[in-house]
This record gives C-alpha cells, structure tokens and sequence, in this order.
C-alpha cells in the first residue's frame, strides 16, 4: 500500500493508494478477444525514441518513424477504454502514462507490456467527479506533475509511488490547473484563475500560502523556446514571461487549440492550421486544412523536421517543410467511429452504422454519419459525404442492418428521419423516402411542413422479402421484394388507435418460422402480427401480461421457438408462441433462480439492449450498464458474465451485438467502441458432409487441455463416439446431452464439439491416431474422422 498526504490549512489528509495490475485471465482466454477502434479522433501527441504515440478517445497507437509501422493499445492490451484526455511518454523510465476524465491514470511499461491502474484520484470522495480530470503530465527530475481540474498531484516514476498533492486554490481550494511547467527552478501552473508560480524546492509547496499568483486571468498552456517561457491565455494570445511581466508576443485570430514546443521549435495549433517558429519565435511554417484533408486539427509535435499533426477525423497527418501541405494519413485500420448503434454480420462481413435515436425514440440530435463494413480484415468506411454526393439529399440517423440472403452485395439500412438506404456493395446506391415509396412520414397538426420518415427494424423473412418499421405513422409495418420493387402495407390500427399519441416508436422486430412479426414497441409490449389471416394480438401490461414495463428494447426466438423478451426493466419468456392468436390468456414469464439458496429474477430491472441466439440455444444478453450475460440455454446458468472490470469490453454501456454462426465468435458494440470475442461453437449444419477436425495433427506445443480439439460442421442431433485404432471407446457425446460448459470430456456446442484429449477414466490419451464416429440420429447419416495426436 502507498501513501501520500493532502495537506489544507490545519488539516492532514491521508490518502491510500491502489496500484492494480489489469489481468483479465480470470474471465477467459484473452486471445479470445479482439478490438476494433477507431483512431481517426486524435486527443494528444507524444514523442520518445524512433516512435511517435497517439491517443485517440480511449486507445492509443504508435508509430515507427523508421519503419513506418503502426501498432496499436487497446483494452484488448489492459487499457480501461475510458475517455482519454491527455499522456505522457517518459523516455527515462520507458512507460506512458495515460489520464483520463475519470481521474483515472493507467502506467504502461512498454518493457513489460504490463498496464498499472492508478486508482486513488478516481476514488477520492472528497474530490467532486468534475474535478478529477486529468489535464496534463509534466516530468522534471524523476517525478511527474499531474495537472487536473483539483490542483497538482506528483507522482514519483522511480517508485511508481505518490508524493504530495497541491491544492493551490483561494485559501487552499481546489482550482482548476490546466498544465504545469519547471523553469528556472521555478514550478509554474497554468491555472483558470491565473498563472501561479512557487519554488519547485521549496519543502512547503503542499501550503497555498507558498504559491504566489503572478497574473490573473485563464491560462491555458506553458511552454518555453530560446530560454524563454511563454504562455498562452483563453484570449488566443500568447505571452512571453519577462520578470513580473507579460509581454505579449502573438496574437491569433482563431481560437487556439494546443501549444506545444519540440526542441527548438515551438507550434501553436487551431482547427485550420499549426504555425511552427523556429528560434527568436520567427514563424517558420504555417500548416492548413485544405479541401481534401477536410478535418480539424487538435494537437502537433514537430519532429526531424517533420511535422505530425493531429486531426479530429483523418488520424495523424504527416508533413515536411518543403511541402507543408502534402499531408501522408497515419492511422491504424479500423471503423469510423468508436459509437457503434448496430451491428449486422452475413456472408464473411461485419456491417457496422452510428446514427441512433434515444430510448423514448428521438432521433435529435440528428447524426449524419456514414457506415462501415469489415471484409477479408480490412475496414471499407463509406463517409456520410460520399453517401449525400450519390443520393443528393440528406440521410440521418442510419441504424439497422440487412442483407439480402440471396444477394451478398445488397445491403439495406434504416434512416430514424430520412428513409432506407439501398447500398450495393462496390456498385451503388439508391434511396426511397416518400417520393419514390410508400414509406410515410409523421404527421404533425401544429407542424404540418415538419418531415420525419423514421424507419427501424430490418428483417428479410425466408421467401426473400424485406420488413420494416415505421415509427409515428398509420401504416407502421411494410413489406419490400427487392426482385421486383414491389412494396405492402400493414397498419396496425386495431390496437393502436393513434399513431402519434399511443405509440412513441418500434425497435425490435424478429420474424419467426410460421411467418409472424414479433415487434417490440415503446408503449404496447410485444406486438404479434401474421398478415396470412390479418392476425394481430399484444401482449402488453404488468398485470395482464407481467410484463415489468411495455417498453420493448430486445425481441429473439430460440431454437425451441420461445421468444425472449428485453425490456427497460428486466427479462420475460413467453413460451406459448405457436398458439399465440388463440391462447386466451397470455402471459410471460420471468426466470427466476437460485443465488446462494434463495429465489431471484433473472436480470431483474435490467435495461436489457440486445438478445441473441447461438447455435447450442445458449443467450447472449447485452445490457445498458451491466455488461453482457452468457446463459445457458433455459437461462438457469451464467456461462459469462463480460463487464469493462473484468474484461476487455471498454463499456458496460453494451448496445448491441450479432453473431458469426460459422465459429461462435460474438461481436459487442458499446459506447466506447467494438470488440469480438470467440466464444466457439457454431450453428449446426444440414449434413455431415463437410465435417473436420482441427488442429490435426495435434502437436505437442498444443495445450489440448485448454484450447480443445474442434470437430465442425456438425448436423443438429449427432452421436459422437471417439474411439482408439483398437476400437476401444475413448470418449463419447451426444448433442443436448453433453452441452458445452457442464464439465464434460467431449461436448457439443451446436455445430462444434470439444474434445480435451481425455478418455472415460478421465486420463490424458497418449499418441496415436483416433477416430472419430458421428452418427446423425434422426436421418442416420454417418461421418468418420480421423485425429492424430502427438505426445512429446
């Protein structure tokens, strides 16, 4: 444990400090795991060795000034996923040393690749949560001065342990500092109220009464050039400090960003440009935005007389001096964003959008966001302006996904205020609204002209068609055949009278195989709809449906066709789907289970946000603050519960997930970006054609025990039987007996099956080949595989 002492006027804090050691291995193997971030959104620049680094919203990258490479740092790494705000790279000690608006601060050995969480500021009570951003690092003979909106704290590199903290405020408050600097001895703090200076030797520095306030006034950076300081202030001038005066030396007539000195260089940097001086503050060179690097810059660090700068959405610029504005794009691969709203993947891609409408179904502010897609691991980013240049009008809020099953190349995307989206994959794009479709927009008495097509809910059925949902109008429900461009209506004014006034919005919408359309609704539970009869029928209220809430967020049928309900507040089952338009009363059901003996409901008052299906009938349960849940597939067991703590989703805040059925791996997009984790297993196959196992051979350097043998591509209900050359039954499994996660040898997770490499005494096998008997148990279809195993 480490200590270190806040000291106020008569008054000693003491304050324990936790240095904590990120490890996700308790939860599951961290090479399951892997990110996608966007790095396009740079926050700081630093520079150390042969590497520049750059921290976007919650990861960062490097890059190799000689071999160009980029690398990148992630929660997949230990980072918290938290909003970064500033780092420090220490060239000395070798670390970066991450802050965070939290408070948070993460110590990165870059020897080690070890992360240290430094969580005293984060947890201090006495420190309002506004106050304990952290504004900036300064090191200066070993120890580094943390700038935040409470004052400075130090932070000692050689102990990795803390010193004192310095509440140098009116009468020893807390003040807002935004950077630190040591010149001449001299420990300055740029502070909102003015810029304050004390010796940096002096032993009384933890005393506000040793901190003289020079000027006053908000100022924003220090920085110094040819053995002068110099600051800048809120009123974008830069200062030079002259004894007890301030000299003006810039002024500028946009608004400054950042202010930077590299060596003997010192850079001033607004959303337009970075002027760069040299010596005797003579201004060297002027960097701008232009037309074709349309963005804003936000930070710059001049290099071997190479300038890199930050941008808001193109990553790191690179620039020489012979030719300032021929700008080289630095960024790591990946989306556009780090807000995934939706996530769809079919035929080896990933389809990712960011427009989004609140929980009540708003749609302000309105997004104008483009899409993503990930194929053959790379990142395709269709820009928003690339998408209002085809189709010529504006397109907001895109959010759900699909594609067409029998098109590859068609993709269709909603618009919560425009319309759909029809995009062909490397071919073109169209876009129906209510001059070329039937969609409708809402219709407002008090704002007849307002226009607002809110369309959600994509889903293609088994013949082909598409559906979706349109919010706020009389005719929410439609069909479109993409073959012959015809489209249906469906209104559902048999239980919602008025379309503007009964009903705020749909989401979710899942279509099961007798033809149904379950709908999920804000204001009337779970809608059922078969347009073979014109039948309709909701289940909705707490006492009549026990429902906990009729705002339906998530909406899935499982293997057994029950459908499982995501609510605002918590998690039902309605079980009795088939007999849905005829059961007189219909109610569902909550789980309810056993914690440490006593009866409990399952995610109760949960803000459940998705709900998905795998191939075993296992659930994936995605939550707005919670994480995500694992269930078994009657819910009775967690297999995982994934949170930010414990693993390295960067978010407990989960908005949606989908699945690659091929090999089980399950994709989270939160709100601070997406990662996948490989959980296994698949959906069956319709035969035992294309059954193998791998790895095969297995090899020595295999941990079998943990890693497993893969038998894929199995049929829904197999036999499995392993037996040695002899014939004598090694291990043996059958589907919906042996499940995945009971303990077993040999288990099947719908298409797959695990083997551990032990046989019924529960013995390691030793080398030799053994073969692998499936038997399909309802149309007896048979698969032999041989394994081969080598021992060392």
């Amino acid at each position: 444990m480490i200590k270190f002492i806040f000291l106020k006027p008569q008054i000693f804090i003491i304050l324990v400090v936790c240095l904590v050691k990120q490890s996700f291995g308790q939860v599951t193997n961290i090479e399951a795991w892997q990110g996608f971030f966007s790095y396009t959104d740079i926050k700081a620049l630093a520079s150390g060795g042969d590497k520049i680094y750059a921290a976007s919203e919650n990861a960062l990258f490097s890059y190799n000034l000689l071999t160009t490479e980029t690398e990148t740092l992630t929660t997949i790494d230990g980072l918290s996923g938290e909003f970064i705000t500033t780092f420090h790279f220490s060239n000395d000690y070798d670390l970066l040393i991450i802050g965070y608006r939290t408070g948070l601060i993460e110590v990165f050995n870059l020897s080690t690749n070890e992360v240290l969480k430094v969580v005293d500021i984060l947890n201090k009570t006495t420190i309002p949560p506004d106050n304990k951003q952290i504004n900036h690092f300064y090191e200066s003979n070993n120890v580094v001065y943390i700038a935040t909106n409470y004052g400075i704290s130090i932070y000692d590199l050689g102990t990795l342990e803390f010193g004192d903290t310095f509440y140098i405020g009116a009468n020893g408050s807390q003040v807002q500092v935004n950077e630190t600097f040591v010149f001449n001895n001299v420990l300055y703090a740029a502070t909102d109220s003015g810029l304050k200076a004390a010796d940096v030797d002096n032993p009384n520095l933890v005393d506000f009464q040793f901190w003289d306030t020079l000027f006053f006034g908000n100022f924003l950076a220090l920085n110094s050039l040819d053995n002068n300081l110099y600051t800048l202030k809120s009123d974008n001038k830069l200062y030079r400090l002259d004894g007890s005066n301030l000299e003006q030396s810039l002024i500028f007539s946009e608004t400054v960003v950042d202010f930077n000195s590299s060596g003997d260089n010192l850079q001033v940097i607004t959303k337009d440009n970075v002027f760069n001086y040299r010596t005797g503050l003579i201004l060297e060179t002027t960097y701008s935005a232009s037309p074709q690097y349309d963005t804003n810059f936000t930070t710059a660090q001049f290099i071997d007389q190479t300038m890199f700068i930050g941008s808001e959405s193109l990553g790191v610029l690179k620039s020489s001096l012979e030719m300032p504005n021929a700008f080289e794009e630095i960024c790591p691969d990946g989306p556009l964003l780090n807000t995934p709203f939706a996530l769809k993947y079919a035929f080896e891609n990933l389809w990712v959008t960011y427009g989004d409408y609140d929980q009540d179904f708003n749609p302000s502010p309105l997004k104008t966001h483009g899409f993503s897609y990930y194929e053959n691991e790379k990142w395709n980013n269709i820009p928003y302006d690339s998408i209002q240049e085809i189709i010529q009008k504006p397109i907001y809020n895109l959010n759900a996904i699909a594609v067409n099953p029998v098109n590859a190349n068609q993709i269709f995307i909603s618009s919560f205020h425009s319309g759909l989206l029809d995009f062909h994959k490397n071919e073109s794009m169209e876009f129906y609204d209510d001059t070329n479709s039937p969609l409708q927009s809402l219709v407002l008495a008090s704002a007849p002209n307002y226009k607002s097509i809110r369309v959600s809910g994509l889903q293609f059925d088994e013949q082909g068609y598409l559906w979706s949902l349109t919010s706020l109008v009389d005719k929410p429900l439609k069909k479109y055949n993409p073959a012959t461009n015809q489209w249906q209506t469906y209104s559902f004014d048999a239980i919602i009278e008025d379309p503007i006034y009964d009903e705020n919005g749909f989401g979710a919408l899942v279509i099961g195989p007798n033809g149904t359309k379950w709908v999920g609704s804000y204001s009337n539970g779970v809608i059922g709809f078969n347009e073979n009869g014109n039948l309709i029928r909701q289940v909705k209220g707490e006492d009549t449906a026990n429902l906990p809430i009729n705002h339906i967020k998530a909406l899935a049928l499982d293997n057994n066709n029950v459908l499982w309900i995501g609510t605002y507040k918590g998690l039902r089952i309605l079980y009795n789907t088939a007999n849905f338009f005829t059961e007189d009363v219909l109610r569902t059901e909550p789980i309810i289970i056993l914690e440490e003996g006593i009866p409990k409901e399952l995610l109760e008052l949960q803000f459940i946000t998705e709900i998905i299906v795998d191939g075993s009938n296992n659930k994936w349960i995605s939550t707005a603050d919670a994480g995500v849940f694992y269930l078994s597939a009657d819910g009775q067991k967690t297999i995982y519960h994934f949170t930010k703590e414990n693993s390295p989703l960067p978010s407990n805040t989960v908005i949606t997930m989908t699945q690659n059925v091929n090999d089980g791996t399950i994709y989270f997009g939160t709100s601070r970006g997406l990662v996948s984790f490989k959980a296994g297993g698949s959906s069956p196959s319709d035969s035992l054609e294309d059954v193998f196992a791998y790895p095969n051979p297995v090899r020595p350097g295999f941990n079998l025990s943990v890693d497993k043998v893969k038998i894929k591509n199995l049929s829904e209900n197999v036999n499995i039987k392993i037996t040695d050359v002899t014939g004598n039954l090694v291990a043996e499994a059958e589907s919906n007996t042996n499940l995945r996660f009971k303990g077993y040898n040999l288990e099947i997770d719908g298409g797959t099956a695990y083997w551990n490499g032990r046989n019924l005494a529960n013995n390691t096998v030793a080398s030799g080949v053994y073969v692998v008997l499936i038997s399909d148990l309802d149309n007896f279809e048979t698969k032999v595989v041989k394994i081969m195993i080598v021992r060392q």
